[in-house]
């Protein structure tokens, strides 16, 4: 195959191709909603926040409690904690839990998950770089 017959068949090969777009979406921890009633806050979308770390409610539920030291019950798809926190420190915590549990240090990007190491250890695994390293249990 002769050097203009294979540019020729490479420009019409590109010239088939779809365009890609410009705009690229950039992975965006979600905030806190977050409402007090009485002496109780409410995380309204802790579903949402669940699953762009795609973990389960149950696990940053966990993590919220130990973090503000007070229970938290997850109730239809709200998070319920025992306690006044305003909608900032809330927003903190829950990207404090994405930057140690979801992202990974290596890359940076959240396609992670996390496996039982043992003593109170558990491995992020990064199933976009394939790192993998030990954190603290929460």
């Amino acid at each position: 195959m002769r050097d203009e017959e294979y540019s020729s068949l490479l420009d019409r090969a590109f010239s088939k191709m779809p365009e890609l777009s410009a705009a690229k979406e950039d992975f965006v921890i979600p905030k806190a909603d977050s409402i007090t009633e009485g002496n109780k806050s409410i995380i309204r979308n802790i579903a949402a926040i669940a699953g762009r770390a795609r973990r389960k409610e149950d696990e940053i539920a966990k993590y919220l409690s130990k973090e503000l030291a007070v229970p938290v019950n997850v109730e239809e798809q709200r998070l319920i904690i025992n306690g006044k926190f305003s909608a900032d420190e809330l927003s903190k915590k829950v990207w404090r839990y994405f930057e140690l549990y979801v992202i990974c240090r290596e890359c940076g990007k959240p396609d992670t998950h996390l496996e039982a190491a043992g003593r109170g250890m558990f491995y992020i695994v990064c199933e976009a770089c394939g790192a993998r390293y030990g954190v603290k249990s929460y």
